[in-house]
């Protein structure tokens, strides 16, 4: 069923499908699908939530199952049964430095090596999680020099929409130090190499140190969610990880000389929502502008008025 779906729709949408259904083969694995009841299905709803998943992720995995159940024409009949959860439709919340500071800490001292350069590159790029995990070294225009990338873009291969495709987002001098660390561990350069590989986390030594090993160049990686969940556990915080692409937009909405325009050339699609959210930034950014200039010719029309200009304007006494 999941091959069927990578045919008649996107990698990416199959890869989503892969790992959605993973928990729902863990919890109705023994089952015949025929056997499924909408209160299981229930169940599986407030037990997955329990466990710290957002409802869009709940209802994502349940979308996967419903594909199932509608595949041998079970779902019609529970239908009415079993009532998607309510998510969240607010655009999220930028990072503040502070909090930035901590979570890059945090990631450091994961058990995932992946997760630091993955966070890095998110926050100075704006990719989707889809967009990132999709990356191959053929999409990245590098300029090295003496081992250590100097310098370029990534070309998004393909994103959710029309507008996202083929943007190309310049690297920040950190995303270019956290690449260069990270395609460092890889012999592999072949083109079709993804940028993040599938690999497996283990730990060796007296110490305990993470070690990657199981790599598979030619799939991306998997999930990183448990990873995330725990740096910010760790640091203290609380974020979704779709909040690091809001940052970097928000960033970029918050300096009024950088056009729209720019911003939606290096952010690709906007949401109606996430487009007021900025334009009203961006409205409070220009007000703060404004007002500088009020404060700066205040200022200087003070400064002109010298001890010796305001004798001058004194009355002469004959």
């Amino acid at each position: 069923m999941i091959e069927d779906k990578r045919r008649r729709r996107s990698r990416n949408t199959g890869e989503l499908y892969k790992y959605a259904l993973k928990p729902i083969v863990e919890i109705f694995g023994g089952k015949l699908v025929c056997d499924i009841s909408p209160e299981e299905i229930r169940s599986y709803q407030t037990r997955r939530l329990a466990t710290g998943l957002s409802a869009r992720t709940v209802n994502i995995e349940v979308g996967a199952l419903r594909t199932v159940l509608k595949t041998h024409r079970l779902w019609a009949p529970m239908a009415d049964a079993v009532e998607m959860l309510r998510e969240r439709k607010d655009v999220g919340r930028a990072l503040s430095y502070a909090d930035e500071k901590k979570l890059i800490e945090a990631a450091g001292k994961s058990r995932s090596p992946a997760l630091l350069p993955l966070l890095i590159v998110t926050l100075d790029t704006g990719l989707r999680a889809a967009e990132i995990r999709a990356l191959q070294r053929r999409d990245l225009s590098l300029v090295w020099k003496n081992g250590v990338i100097e310098s370029g873009f990534i070309t998004v291969p393909k994103s959710k929409t029309e507008a996202g495709t083929g943007r190309t987002i310049p690297l920040s001098r950190r995303a270019s130090a956290a690449l260069t660390l990270w395609l460092a561990r890889f012999s592999q350069t072949d083109p079709a190499t993804f940028v993040f590989p599938r690999h497996s986390v283990g730990l060796i030594g007296h110490k305990r140190e993470p070690h990657v090993h199981g790599l598979r160049f030619d799939e991306p990686i998997g999930e990183w969610k448990k990873a995330w969940k725990d740096s910010c556990t760790a640091a203290g915080v609380r974020y979704r990880w779709h909040d690091l692409r809001h940052t970097f937009i928000t960033r970029l909405a918050e300096r009024p000389e950088i056009s729209e325009q720019t911003i939606m050339s290096l952010a690709g699609h906007v949401s109606r929502s996430m487009l007021a959210r900025y334009s009203h930034i961006r409205n409070q950014t220009k007000q703060s502008a404004i007002e500088a200039l009020e404060r700066e010719a205040s200022a200087a029309i003070l400064a002109e008025k010298s001890p010796q200009s305001a004798s001058d304007e004194r009355p002469i006494l004959n």
